[in-house]
């Protein structure tokens, strides 16, 4: 049995960060669950659409992009060395009412808003630190194909209390989950020919309940803007972490291309024998050229 103390989560800090752009806004905290993503889409089902972010320390059965499986592990046995610093994983989903004028693009958004608080400014060519980048449409690596995070966007219809609101008002309102999936220590990597990375690389004081403190009140914004403007605005910031533009890669259709950058919406662009073709994540399984997927990390 382990004998760490007590996880110190920032909840009340993030809360006051948070609740003067959204007033309702709650934290929730548990020790362990399925999937944080599945809790907030069963409770969106059952009439509950509160705005929330929840929190776990253990994570049973994490899910993907198309399904893929991912449970929180033990850190490994160097990293349990360390075991008083918190989990080895930072697994949370946030849960907003969203009305935006067009979902594309909302996971490079979200993916943006993360990279841009775990590293701020973005190594110059032969630093000693890692590169954060972004493998579209989901997911965080770091320089060298390994991957340390995960993000999931689901949506629900949202149900409004009666006499909240009009159909009118109701409108393109869905109850939109972003699950987000971070390695912070060392993960063991049994079995995969690349290794899954994690926060300590780029910095070892990093700890889940700092990096929760770090990404949540910028992710809150980004959501929020992204449901004002659209993908366009955070396109150039995503070009900046693009890890695929300029690279071979195989398409799910057999065919393969050179990624080209992402368009205003966010769709991948893929430079093939037979021109520019548009790629949506809905029907597409992009990976460099003779490289495996990195370790799944799903929320």
């Amino acid at each position: 049995m382990s004998t760490r103390a007590p996880i110190r989560w920032p909840a009340e800090a993030l809360w006051q960060a948070i609740v003067a752009d959204v007033p309702d806004f709650t934290i929730e905290v548990v020790p362990t669950i399925d999937s944080t993503n599945t809790e907030l889409m069963r409770r969106a089902r059952a009439g509950r659409c509160e705005p929330i972010l929840l929190v776990t320390e253990e994570q049973t059965a994490g899910r993907g992009r198309l399904g893929r499986p991912w449970q929180s592990a033990e850190p490994s046995a160097e990293a349990a060395l360390q075991d008083e610093r918190g989990p080895a994983s930072l697994m949370m989903s946030l849960g907003l009412p969203l009305r935006p004028k067009d979902w594309s693009g909302l996971s490079l958004a979200v993916g943006v808003s993360v990279a841009d608080s775990i590293q701020p400014e973005i190594p110059r060519p032969g630093s000693s630190v890692p590169r954060v980048g972004l493998k579209w449409p989901n997911d965080l690596w770091l320089e060298g194909d390994r991957k340390f995070g995960g993000i999931l966007v689901e949506t629900a219809s949202f149900v409004a209390p009666q006499g909240m609101m009009t159909g009118d008002e109701q409108g393109n309102l869905r109850y939109v989950v972003v699950g987000i999936g971070l390695n912070v220590l060392p993960r063991p990597g049994d079995g995969m020919t690349t290794q899954p990375a994690c926060l300590a690389e780029i910095d070892a004081r990093w700890t889940a309940p700092e990096a929760l403190q770090a990404v949540v009140p910028p992710l809150v914004r980004t959501v929020l803007s992204f449901a004002r403007t659209g993908f366009a605005p955070f396109r150039p910031r995503f070009a900046e972490r693009d890890l695929l533009r300029g690279r071979a890669v195989n398409l799910s259709n057999g065919e393969s291309g050179v990624a080209s950058g992402v368009s205003d919406d966010g769709t991948l662009l893929v430079q093939t024998t037979t021109g520019l073709q548009p790629i949506t994540s809905s029907d597409i399984s992009v990976r460099p050229q003779g490289q495996p997927l990195p370790g799944e990390n799903r929320p």
